[in-house]
């Protein structure tokens, strides 16, 4: 049976379809921080859209009251709620059972993602010790590049105070997911949702590890191909910024994406079974402290890591490359908070 990979409600019929088999479920809180910004928005506007959310608490520096106006307006069962400033961060949180961070600034023509680091660390931080403050228990799925790094960063912040799960708290790699299936199903002439196929790793250069051995349905490339394919998934995101000519990154493919793995933590609360993304976790499936990978998703969170599955040979070797340069990013989040 292939695992029920899940997408944002997208149409009328669709969102009326899924209402009927969610009215009777306990649907959720969730909170984006940096609601305002070029992810936030049409972030927000996906789960305002879904029958799935009851609640939208939206958090940013400025102008989030223009925003929940402009939403509030839509006629979907979400309740929509402003948050503006660091004043209010805290009362963001408040009841919150799924935490979006999309928070952070854009890559620019010639940024790496390290290149965001310090001004994405010292936010993801300040949300993070919040959201261990006021919603430890909520499911924390962070956007904000670079995630190799600020998911280690939040767990930290977590551990220090006292309240960390590391089976919730996930880096949201999804975008890659998409981007591998979009760019298969156009190179194969096949519908890119039908298609099931893992992107493990990290989420930046060549840490973006896809699976293309086990994609179901079963397709292959000659070993040129292969590469070339290969490559253009890792460096996706760059191909966006360099399209908008340095006004900003991947915001609306980045914001499906986001929904689309908001929606399966929701399921997961819900007690949905069979429930599987790949996200960047801790875990102890190879030499690096976190990881992405297929996860079974449940209740409590992480409620199996179903690991790397059986690798090819130019798998493998992308795999070698992978650890010392995601063991890098690691330390250097981690080292970014007990510096401090």
């Amino acid at each position: 049976m292939l695992p029920r990979f899940l997408k944002p409600t997208l149409s009328v019929a669709q969102k009326g379809a899924q209402q009927l088999s969610t009215s009777a479920r306990h649907n959720a809180k969730v909170a984006v921080m940096g609601a305002s910004g070029g992810i936030g928005q049409p972030l927000s506007l996906l789960l305002k859209e879904s029958p799935l959310v009851t609640e939208l608490s939206l958090y940013d520096i400025v102008n989030t009251p223009g925003v929940a106006a402009d939403l509030s307006h839509i006629n979907t069962v979400a309740k929509v709620k402003a948050f503006n400033g660091p004043d209010q961060l805290r009362d963001s949180l408040k009841g919150a059972q799924v935490v979006i961070i999309p928070a952070g600034v854009p890559r620019k023509p010639g940024m790496s993602r390290d290149d965001l680091f310090n001004t994405n660390a010292s936010i993801v931080r300040d949300l993070a010790q919040a959201c261990a403050e006021v919603a430890p228990k909520a499911f924390v799925a962070i956007i904000s590049n670079p995630v190799n790094s600020t998911v280690p960063i939040a767990s930290e912040v977590f551990q220090k105070a006292g309240v960390y799960d590391p089976n919730r708290i996930f880096g949201v790699t999804t975008l890659d997911i998409v981007r591998a299936n979009t760019f298969i199903g156009e190179a194969k002439g096949l519908d890119p949702q039908k298609l099931v196929l893992p992107v493990i790793g990290g989420h930046s250069g060549i840490t973006i590890i896809p699976l293309i051995s086990q994609c179901k349905p079963s397709v292959s490339f000659p070993q040129d191909q292969l590469k070339a394919l290969t490559e253009r998934i890792q460096e996706a995101g760059t191909e966006v910024v360099k399209a908008k000519a340095g006004t900003g990154s991947a915001t609306l493919s980045m914001a499906y994406a986001g929904a689309r793995f908001g929606f399966s933590l929701i399921r997961a609360l819900n007690g949905e079974q069979n429930i599987i993304e790949c996200s960047y976790v801790r875990s102890n499936v190879t030499d690096a402290k976190y990881f992405s990978t297929p996860i079974l998703l449940g209740k409590n969170g992480v409620e199996k890591n179903l690991g790397l599955g059986k690798l090819s040979d130019f798998e493998a070797k992308l795999l070698e490359a992978a650890i010392p340069e995601l063991k890098k990013n690691i330390q250097k989040g981690e080292d970014f908070v007990n510096k401090k």
